[in-house]
């Protein structure tokens, strides 16, 4: 069976076609930097045509969707009406969901008798207790309007803790682990007995962990003031705290390996407050967890910079702790859902 994987995030591209009976990678794209200036490419759109693959050779593709809401609670085969559904999401994943949908309406442009499958970042998280997905507002936004904690990188997430498990020689159910996927999108996850129990993102990929351009947890007064009294409109802060935000809003640049590279207070500074707010939250999901079996590092930064992952781990609390550094494929652990959902469909 040959699957291939379209992971559309919000400023680049990966494709990967792989022969699920060997699970090798037969084809590998990276498309970066999409929509910035002097970019190759201005939207997914454009770098999603550019991919020479014959796709009649294919059995299904899969595709990364960030937000699933309430709606998706699995991964779903893509028709008419789950595609309106996802695009009915766009609001709440405003860097992300369109993509994916330009994604699989492109897919489908260049395979329409291909089994196009929406894998959602989402899923992973929904073990969370209601203590922990629920907001503390009037009620009736959750249930009028489904305004709750979500969670994202559910595949990442997913993956590693799979694989911690095999490096551990235990089951993944015995295991808590803190697992901290740190990219230009970066989120924590806590992993109770295998499943989450509690993510640093929210409603959407926005809060939680200082990001490339998101600005991350803020006091939610401060949109309240840049409506208010600097008489910015929604879509003003909704652009400034998706994209103007985060390493990008205190340096200028959301590249943590150039940012690294730079000796200037800005350029201190971001990193600093990076560190600081994913030691917070690791200290504070020790506590929920009472006992960690290990951290694990994924993602481009958590990865590639041990510069980072050291900083990190320069608080006393951690020095002890069994520290995993593992590289994710969000793209395998999407064609196995592929697979998975081909055989039940079967």
């Amino acid at each position: 069976m040959r699957i291939a994987v379209i992971n559309a995030g919000s400023s680049s591209l990966k494709f990967k076609l792989f022969d699920m009976q060997t699970k090798k990678v037969l084809q590998e794209e990276l498309i970066e930097h999409i929509g910035e200036e002097g970019a190759r490419f201005f939207s997914h759109h454009d770098a999603l045509e550019s991919i020479d693959v014959d796709f009649s050779s294919i059995d299904a593709i899969g595709h990364r969707v960030v937000h699933g809401g309430e709606i998706f609670k699995e991964s779903v085969i893509v028709d008419g009406e789950v595609l309106f559904a996802i695009e009915s999401l766009n609001p709440l994943a405003p860097l992300h969901n369109p993509a994916n949908v330009e994604g699989i309406r492109v897919a489908q442009s260049k395979a329409p008798k291909t089994v196009q499958v929406a894998v959602f970042d989402t899923t992973f998280h929904t073990s969370m207790p209601k203590e922990a997905y629920i907001y503390a507002l009037p009620h009736e936004l959750y249930e009028e309007h489904k305004i709750r904690r979500y969670g994202f990188h559910g595949t990442s997430h997913s993956y590693v803790s799979k694989e911690a498990a095999k490096k551990l020689g235990q089951s993944l159910d015995s295991l808590n682990l803190i697992t901290l996927h740190l990219g230009n999108g970066a989120s924590v996850c806590a992993i109770e007995n295998g499943k989450s129990i509690d993510t640093s993102m929210g409603f959407t990929p926005l809060e939680g962990l200082v990001m490339g351009s998101r600005c991350g947890d803020i006091d939610p007064a401060i949109v309240l003031y840049m409506q208010r009294e600097m008489g910015l409109s929604v879509d003003e802060v909704d652009r400034v705290l998706n994209k103007k935000s985060g390493l990008l809003g205190i340096c200028d640049i959301n590249d943590v390996r150039t940012i690294l590279e730079r000796e200037d207070e800005s350029a201190k500074l971001a990193i600093k407050m990076l560190v600081r707010r994913v030691q917070k939250y690791i200290g504070a999901y020790m506590a929920l967890l009472g006992r960690v079996d290990a951290l694990v590092f994924t993602g481009g930064i958590g990865e590639n910079s041990e510069y980072i992952r050291e900083s990190i781990l320069e608080s006393p609390l951690f020095r002890d702790m069994e520290v995993l550094v593992i590289k994710t494929d969000e793209e395998l652990e999407i064609a196995n859902e592929c697979v998975k959902l081909l055989k039940n469909e079967g």
